[in-house]
């Protein structure tokens, strides 16, 4: 995951946000409804791109190194990253391990017993990356002269490239959920649908479940200054191309603009949790209540 300072994910909390309040705020319930638009792939007519409106203009972000609790309540300074990160493909394999081959003592503090031991390991027929003192092998640890956080980020930073292009697969592309699907039209005629939505609980299969904590629909991590699709967009823009991400943001400009709309209505009207996603609501919601002066 990110480090605290830096990276393409990170972004600015806004300062009115109570942490501590929002810290013992319960997760948001999986089931509540969501607005989704479709729209075909500018490139190619035989794709449809179905994404989670209230999702992506979220305030979601990731808080790892900023008061992350981490999923594993016994490594809270791991984040998401103690299960390791599995590998999609050899081409993500390769990908990776080109920047891993390069990395330096001072940049990775388990470069040693990668190299001696390896990196990967195999879980269930599935290659990974290998878990060390209770955590991914790549993640640097607090007291570390660089600093705590993915190795891989970091490098990523000292570069001045996108993590996206040194990470696993399954790392950058959280909090995002991409999947596939053929859709059969009434005209006989099939479709790509490719589905952005959020990497909630249910994205890590039934073990998700058993998370000790989820920053997905957790208030806490619902702080950030600008909408989702905005601070996410070097992701987006991977996973979806570029011209479908200037569909999908015109979309989300849109969306936005009626929430604003909608919330200037007569005081006391309630938006359904389909216009704001809940744990963003929930988040705002606490923002705006006065403060107890201490005496």
């Amino acid at each position: 995951m990110p480090t605290p300072s830096s990276g393409s994910q990170a972004c600015g909390t806004a300062p009115h946000h109570d942490l501590d309040l929002l810290a013992t705020q319960p997760e948001t319930p999986l089931e509540d409804g969501r607005i989704w638009v479709e729209f075909d792939d500018p490139q190619d007519s035989h794709r449809r791109f179905r994404c989670d409106l209230t999702w992506l203009t979220s305030d979601y972000h990731c808080i790892f190194g900023n008061g992350c609790p981490g999923i594993d309540v016994e490594e809270p300074d791991a984040g998401c990253c103690v299960l390791g990160a599995h590998f999609t493909d050899e081409d993500d394999i390769a990908r990776v391990q080109a920047v891993v081959q390069d990395l330096g003592e001072d940049e990775w503090q388990y470069r040693d017993l990668g190299q001696l031991d390896g990196w990967t390991e195999l879980e269930e027929g599935n290659r990974k990356t290998r878990v060390v003192d209770g955590a991914c092998i790549l993640l640097n640890r607090e007291g570390f002269p660089a600093g705590a956080g993915c190795a891989l980020h970091q490098r990523a930073v000292l570069d001045g490239v996108e993590p996206l292009t040194v990470k696993p697969d399954v790392c950058w592309q959280l909090p995002i959920r991409r999947t596939y699907r053929t859709v059969e039209l009434p005209d006989g005629v099939s479709q790509l649908e490719v589905s952005i939505a959020e990497y909630d609980r249910r994205g890590w299969g039934p073990g998700g479940h058993d998370l000790d904590w989820y920053c997905t629909g957790a208030p806490l991590a619902h702080t950030a200054s600008r909408p989702l699709f905005r601070t996410n967009e070097p992701e987006l823009r991977e996973l979806m191309g570029d011209a479908s991400y200037a569909e999908l943001a015109e979309r989300c400009e849109a969306h936005l603009s009626a929430v604003g709309a909608l919330s200037s209505t007569p005081a006391g009207r309630k938006l359904l949790p389909l216009y704001i996603h809940p744990a963003t609501g929930r988040a705002r919601e606490l923002s705006a209540r006065p403060r107890r002066r201490l005496t």
